[in-house]
């Protein structure tokens, strides 16, 4: 049975946060946080595919999608505001325990929400989230140069990434070309469409500047991995950039039991890899997070 996804506005921090859920109420949850540049848009299609067992909940994230845009007084468009706020929102919708699904710049502030309270984590969902510096890709070469130079020419050149073709570039810049029909035009359209405001440019901005603190927790991140365990699927596309082969298999110094799965993907391997990985993802939270008979 395919579930029907649902769409909800929650308010949180006097910010309409947008949020996407498919499963029954009651049912064992997976939370969905998305990466740069999307939304929860990138799990329209996984959401339905669980949804029969697994309670499966996707947010927003303020100045993304559907979700309201505070004024950078408010909020500080910083990797450490994003991990607050979802640590917020789980608890706003009386999240208790979940298994978290880790892709991109998701990886980042999912980890972190798993670090704040270890004991309600049921397992993880790795997805082309690196925390492992020595394994960066070629395309983090731009990113690199401003951090180590962090100066107003180079924050503006940042910023020409934030563009409709900075944006397909994301997509579909580095996967084969037998891949890149498979993956829709509405991706990078409807989010340029939805972040091309001169406020939401400028916060998209901020945070790829603030990328370079994310290096700072990679150690904190792996030594949460070494302590606690969480059981792990990790799901991959090598066709990435970013976070190619060995950016997967370095997980496996810190998780030697994970599951790992390497896919003829690129980094968003759900717009081409769907049926493969919800399949792995059932049987894996049908392990280590069982919905009740």
């Amino acid at each position: 049975m395919v579930a029907s996804v649902v769409h909800r506005t929650v308010e949180l921090d006097g910010t309409p946060i947008f949020y996407r859920e498919a499963g029954p109420p009651d049912a064992p949850v997976v939370v969905l946080p998305h990466g740069y540049p999307c939304s929860s848009y990138q799990f329209r299609n996984l959401m339905p595919a669980l949804g029969d067992r697994w309670r499966l909940v996707a947010p927003d994230y303020p100045g993304f999608g559907y979700s309201g845009t505070p004024d950078p007084a408010d909020f500080a468009y910083t990797f450490d505001a994003y991990a607050q706020f979802l640590q917020r929102f789980v608890r706003r919708l009386g999240l208790t325990r979940y298994v978290i699904y880790l892709h991109d710049y998701g990886s980042q502030i999912g980890l972190r929400l798993a670090m704040s309270d270890p004991g309600r984590v049921a397992g993880l969902v790795i997805q082309n989230g690196d925390i492992y510096e020595d394994q960066h890709g070629p395309k983090y070469a731009p990113l690199k140069e401003y951090w180590a130079n962090p100066t107003p020419e180079g924050r503006e050149k940042l910023g020409d990434a934030v563009s409709e073709e900075g944006f397909r570039d994301e997509f579909v810049g580095e996967i084969p070309d037998r891949l890149v029909e498979r993956v829709p035009p509405d991706l990078w359209r409807l989010h340029w469409a939805l972040m091309s405001s001169p406020s939401r440019r400028e916060n998209l901005v901020t945070l790829l500047a603030d990328q370079r603190n994310t290096v700072r927790w990679f150690a904190r991140q792996q030594e949460y991995l070494r302590q606690h365990r969480p059981p792990t699927l990790i799901v991959w596309g090598p066709h990435d950039g970013y976070m190619p082969e060995g950016a997967a298999r370095a997980y496996l110094r810190d998780l030697p039991d994970a599951e790992l799965h390497l896919l003829d993907a690129g980094h968003w391997a759900l717009e081409t890899h769907l049926d493969e990985i919800a399949a792995l993802m059932r049987r894996f939270l049908s392990r280590v997070h069982p919905a009740r008979a």
